[in-house]
């Protein structure tokens, strides 16, 4: 069960619900453990999201931090409002073969307009293998 604000938007939970986080996010297999503004926490199985030489895929890396940069800037846009990537990077630093890849979002910035967030990712011993970095501008809908 995913953790959600006691006030969220009940027609983005209906999103979330409906979409399961999404079209790509369901085919990669992420699971979404905790959804805020400020931080956020999903995980992916290695298996399904590798490359051709056997490592977790590096857009991979990139699917998962944008799929909780993208919904936890839609937490803080709020009720009528959306969240639009408008720049996104990764930095890799270990790569894995199997188990699972924990996510974790943080805000570094909840603006009015912009919201910047950096994901982390983990393997299962908690050794860090990329950190993405994600701007949204927040606009109406």
């Amino acid at each position: 069960m995913v953790i959600l604000p006691p006030d969220l938007d009940p027609e983005l939970v209906a999103r979330l619900a409906d979409s399961g986080g999404g079209q790509l996010a369901k085919k990669m297999g992420i699971e979404f453990l905790e959804l805020s503004a400020a931080h956020s926490v999903a995980r992916m199985p290695v298996e399904g999201n590798r490359q051709v030489v056997g490592l977790l895929h590096g857009g991979a890396h990139v699917v998962l931090g944008e799929s909780l940069g993208s919904i936890s800037s839609a937490i803080h846009a709020g009720p009528g409002r959306m969240a639009v990537g408008i720049e996104i990077n990764a930095t890799h630093s270990r790569s894995m073969t199997e188990g699972w890849v924990t996510g974790t979002c943080t805000a570094l910035v909840l603006g009015r307009t912009l919201c910047t967030h950096e994901i982390v990712m983990t393997d299962e011993q908690g050794r860090r293998l990329s950190t993405v970095r994600m701007t949204n501008y927040l606009k109406d809908r």
